[in-house]
């Protein structure tokens, strides 16, 4: 396809700030955004009629069948009427039914693009590159600050979802495997569950970055710092126009009339994004914060420096 018409996947480790990226990216009326297909508790099978399993589904030519004819269909706006219909349970999900129905039927009326915002899909990101055309745009974040985001939230991981995808552990956790094992036997803390996704999530991305100088890495650190110029830097990846409404959009989400930290809602989007950056510091303590940083030595190094803890 041309540039100017190719899917978009906006993925990286969760926490990364691709929420962020994937709707001001969705504010040029090109684009359509899709919230995590990949997501297996809070997308409708009307949405996407992926039937997945675990969580971080990774997905290769020697499975894609399972998984190839949905998300063409989510890619092309075509809604998977029937499988929702089994899933109905309430008047709820009538109304939801009726309008997802009504916006997938409008965006493929209006031939818009389609951008898939998730994190869960990291491991299946080159995958999808090459079965859809997609161009990617891959977030980074500061192991600390990854780290002190899951502790806010209490967001516990089950490392079996992991062990349960043979493909995935003999191409890509296969240096973590005895480690996974022994997390998956006896689930350790909130901070070295957050270690070791972080060391799991960016081992595949700096993978990601040496093998495909095509796609777009950006650390969240960076984009908080300079919201204006490195927005700028990926609409002109993806070939979309940077107009002064977009950039006010921006400036609206990022601008230091935000708060620096908030409660996750549909605001939550709306912080000091400058002054957001070391919010791990208050929330770690020292003795988690060395606990992080010398846990994650070798990987890190690949994105961080000594100035950066």
């Amino acid at each position: 396809m041309p540039s100017s018409k190719r899917p978009i996947l906006i993925t990286g480790s969760h926490r990364s700030g691709t929420t962020w990226v994937g709707k001001m990216i969705a504010k040029s009326p090109e684009v359509a955004y899709i919230h995590e297909p990949f997501n297996i508790e809070s997308t409708r099978p009307g949405v996407s009629g992926g039937k997945f399993k675990n969580w971080f589904q990774y997905i290769n030519s020697e499975n894609e069948n399972l998984y190839y004819p949905s998300i063409r269909s989510t890619l092309e706006y075509r809604y998977a009427l029937i499988a929702e219909l089994s899933a109905v349970r309430s008047l709820i999900d009538v109304a939801r039914l009726i309008r997802d129905s009504s916006r997938f039927l409008y965006l493929r009326f209006k031939k818009k693009r389609p951008l898939i915002k998730d994190p869960i899909a990291i491991f299946s990101a080159e995958w999808l590159a090459q079965s859809f055309d997609m161009q990617v745009v891959v977030m980074i974040r500061h192991p600390a600050a990854f780290v002190s985001s899951l502790k806010r939230k209490n967001w516990q991981f089950d490392f079996n979802h992991f062990l349960q995808q043979p493909l995935l552990m003999r191409d890509h956790l296969y240096p973590f495997e005895s480690q996974i094992r022994a997390y998956t036997a006896r689930p350790p803390d909130i901070i070295d569950q957050g270690i070791l996704l972080w060391k799991i999530f960016h081992h595949v991305i700096y993978y990601y970055q040496q093998k495909h100088p095509d796609w777009l890495f950006f650390r969240h650190e960076d984009l908080s710092r300079e919201p204006i110029r490195k927005f700028q830097q990926i609409f002109d990846y993806l070939k979309l126009p940077f107009d002064q409404k977009i950039q006010k959009a921006i400036i609206d989400f990022s601008g230091t009339q935000n708060p620096i930290d908030v409660i996750d809602s549909e605001e939550s989007l709306r912080r000091d994004s400058k002054a957001n950056i070391l919010n791990w510091k208050k929330r770690l303590t020292k003795r988690e914060i060395t606990r992080i940083r010398e846990n994650v030595v070798g990987i890190s190094d690949f994105f961080y420096s000594e100035k950066d803890w």
